[in-house]
């Protein structure tokens, strides 16, 4: 007998859809199957108009004598599984892939700033970052060993990788503490082909690594523009044109151009006490980073 409303099945299916992109998308083996087997009963259930459930506890929210749902309510019901199918995917492909690269730099600029550092040979510095390193590689380390969210879904080999990376960043702990720091910057120069090719293997390029990393450094630099704070955003300055720097070592066509030409106008404009002009020529270099973000990112 039948016991859904035309309402309970569409909200079926559309929670069915959701529950299947999050298992496919994000969420961790053993829960991802709990979300294909939900998604796939409430894509049954939906389809027969009957709920077990339902049954069991004496709930109906239609019968069979529910009239067929009229073709507005089946175009409407159609458009919004279809956005919700195209929209969650798309957002799932960037977000899976944008958190990851979040997760990685939140890690690597420690290990980079140790990297330089130890060339550098300033101990007292180097041993600053290579202790925040540890502790952020590890977790880093623990997050990804067995988590797959999409963008990493096929990598076999990443719990290899990072277990290989784990040795590496350990073995020069008393290098960095007390011993040869030319050494030390040698045997962590090991590290970047491991990480290089976890990313060629994963379809990123290092631009797309470079890319998230300004980007959070931009966001302080927009927000001292849109505050009209020039004496900020002058102190701000070195700092992101550093991290953009990274983003023209990989590229440096007529978009990463145009990136460089706003970031360096807002700075001719702070020297310039323009504060009012500020906020609008802020926009134009989210602008340009969003468009090489969304194409290249």
């Amino acid at each position: 007998m039948q016991n859904l409303s035309n309402f309970d099945r569409l909200a079926r299916l559309f929670l069915a859809v959701i529950l299947l992109e999050l298992a496919y998308f994000w969420l961790p083996d053993t829960w991802n199957v709990v979300g294909y087997a939900t998604g796939v009963v409430m894509i049954a259930t939906a389809s027969i108009r009957f709920c077990p459930i339902y049954k069991l506890f004496g709930i109906r929210t239609g019968n069979g004598n529910v009239p067929a749902p009229s073709t507005k309510l089946l175009v409407i019901s159609a458009a919004v599984l279809i956005g919700t199918v195209f929209g969650g995917s798309y957002a799932s492909l960037f977000f899976s892939r944008k958190l990851f690269l979040e997760d990685f730099n939140a890690m690597n600029n420690y290990y980079k700033q140790t990297l330089f550092l130890t060339g550098k040979n300033q101990r007292e510095k180097a041993l600053d970052n290579y202790t925040k390193l540890m502790p952020s590689f590890q977790e880093f380390q623990s997050k990804y060993m067995h988590y797959r969210p999409y963008v990493i879904k096929g990598d076999t080999q990443l719990p290899q990788d990072l277990t290989q990376v784990a040795t590496m960043l350990a073995s020069v702990s008393t290098l960095v503490r007390e011993g040869d720091l030319h050494q030390a910057h040698l045997d962590l120069e090991k590290v970047r082909p491991v990480f290089q090719d976890m990313f060629k293997r994963n379809g990123f390029s290092l631009l797309s690594v470079a890319l998230v990393d300004f980007h959070d450094a931009m966001e302080l630099i927009l927000d001292a523009a849109n505050q009209k704070d020039s004496s900020k955003l002058i102190g701000l300055y070195p700092q992101v044109s550093e991290k953009l720097k990274a983003i023209e070592a990989e590229a440096n066509d007529a978009e990463i151009q145009d990136i460089r030409s706003n970031l360096d106008g807002l700075l001719a404009m702070a020297q310039g006490k323009q504060n009012d002009a500020m906020p609008a020529k802020a926009d134009q270099l989210k602008s340009s980073f969003i468009k090489v973000y969304l194409k290249r990112g």
